[in-house]
């Protein structure tokens, strides 16, 4: 198939699976995606940070959810995967901030214009996790119209969500706060812990709990704890991602996400921006 005709099958898939956001395709670039393709609910990018340009590569294929690693380095919260690949100038604001609430002031209070979708922010803290996140609270407050926001005992729904991940030592400080402009990322010890309202997320290693990797048929035992796994997080009405997955392009990696989506996990975790959004786009 030449490229063309393959845009051209992606372009028809997509308008087809447009229909069930009831929502016009996308008008310009800042919408993001290509024209006439609806977001990718299940679509997270790892490490996003460390794409050509982070954020804007993965909305422009598409995805729901985007991972930033913070280090708090002289009362700033800096963006990068290791200490030595620390910049004073690629901030969280600059980052991913700013750019978001450009973003959605262009595009009528949402991410993805024409599409009622929350894009989850996923924080990731490699500082000390009590000092980092009391920062990075602050830091939140003035983005507070563009954020989901828990206060009164109740969710307030945005145009984004930012999720703490990382160093477990945000947990206390978060606890506490009557006004939240960040929810927690949880392990699946957490299931039939705190509140979703709290922990809407539950993300965990997938090599800690399971040893198939694509190859060759599941072993129904772990398919059926995925199964469970997932089945009890629903309930509690929060989403599951697993990191760690095999993430190089083939057979193997294309398994083990159908029968991720299968059993229900909302987030499929890759640093294959176009691999992932090509295998959506196409699974049946």
């Amino acid at each position: 198939m030449s490229p063309h005709t393959r845009r051209a099958a992606l372009v028809t898939l997509g308008a087809a699976l447009a229909g069930s956001f009831a929502a016009p395709a996308f008008a310009d670039s800042a919408a993001g995606g290509p024209l006439g393709e609806p977001p990718l609910r299940h679509a997270h990018a790892h490490n996003d940070y460390e794409h050509p340009h982070p954020l804007t590569d993965a909305l422009s294929h598409g995805f729901n959810s985007v991972e930033a690693d913070i280090w708090l380095v002289d009362g700033k919260l800096l963006v990068a995967h290791d200490a030595s690949q620390l910049d004073p100038a690629r901030t969280l604001e600059a980052l991913y901030l700013d750019p978001l609430q450009r973003r959605i002031k262009a595009n009528r209070g949402r991410v993805y214009r024409g599409y009622d979708l929350t894009v989850q922010l996923l924080i990731d803290i490699k500082t000390a996790g009590d000092p980092t996140y009391r920062e990075l609270a602050r830091r939140l407050r003035p983005y507070h119209a563009m954020l989901s926001v828990f206060s009164g005992g109740r969710v307030r729904r945005g145009a984004i969500t930012a999720v703490v991940s990382g160093d477990r030592g945000a947990r206390i400080p978060m606890e506490a706060e009557r006004v939240r402009h960040a929810f927690y990322d949880g392990r699946l010890t957490d299931l039939g812990g705190p509140p979703a309202a709290f922990a809407p997320l539950i993300s965990d290693n997938w090599n800690e709990h399971f040893s198939w990797q694509g190859n060759g048929p599941v072993p129904e035992r772990e398919r059926a704890l995925l199964r469970r796994i997932t089945a009890t997080a629903r309930a509690e009405r929060r989403h599951v991602r697993f990191w760690a997955t095999p993430d190089q392009p083939g057979p193997a990696r294309d398994a083990l996400w159908r029968e991720l989506l299968a059993a229900g996990v909302d987030y499929l975790n890759t640093d294959d921006l176009a691999g992932l959004e090509a295998f959506l786009r196409t699974v049946r």
